[in-house]
């Protein structure tokens, strides 16, 4: 059993706990009300353990909202950073609880990393789809999400040449690395290949 001989204000919220023959340890004010921690009584062990779990649940939810408060993120990308500091068990906790209060939406960060890759950065389905991987998104929400663009896809690229890479098709040396650039955008050759081939014949057209 472990005997609390003194609880009081340390810094801010925070609670100094004093036990006997132990050293003392600082939780939260909320959590010493939660527990109706004071002095005098004895808690078992895994009583206490269960304070510090509490008390880590709460560093950890705030730090939750503190990272969101700056962007969204994927469940598994957010997951992860607060694994660097806290328990698998709190974590999970913790994101079911941002899921819960809608903080949380994959579907919802999904669109909008799409608009800021397809839209924006003008990329093509296989880069955007490995960016949005990269931040922890299932291949399915990525799917979903990515249909909605199936039919764009040729219009952007085509705009992207025409803005960025019109003066590098004089020659067969500057198409082969149009082509490549395109492909690192990720777009197919197949679609790479139609696009330059309608250009070129709108191009000749006009001369």
């Amino acid at each position: 059993m472990l005997k609390i001989t003194n609880v009081s204000k340390y810094k801010g919220m925070t609670y100094m706990v004093e036990f006997e023959g132990r050293e003392p340890e600082f939780i939260n004010q909320r959590i010493a009300a939660m527990f109706n921690l004071k002095a005098g009584i004895s808690l078992p062990e895994t009583a206490w353990e269960q304070v510090k779990a509490e008390e880590e649940y709460r560093k950890a939810r705030e730090r939750a909202l503190y990272l969101l408060d700056y962007r969204d993120y994927s469940y598994v990308e957010l997951f992860q950073k607060l694994e660097k500091n806290y328990s698998e068990d709190t974590c999970y906790r913790v994101m079911d609880k941002m899921v819960e209060i809608g903080s949380i939406n994959d579907r919802r960060y999904a669109e909008q990393l799409a608009r800021r890759y397809v839209e924006v950065k003008k990329f093509g389905r296989y880069r955007a789809f490995r960016e949005m991987r990269g931040k922890g998104l299932t291949a399915e929400v990525i799917e979903r999400v990515l249909e909605d663009y199936e039919d764009s896809y040729y219009e952007r690229l085509y705009e992207l040449v025409e803005r960025k890479y019109l003066r590098y098709l004089d020659d067969e040396k500057g198409v082969k690395k149009v082509k490549n650039a395109l492909a690192r955008y990720g777009y197919s050759y197949d679609l790479i290949k139609e696009v330059l081939r309608d250009i070129e014949e709108q191009y000749r057209q006009e001369e």
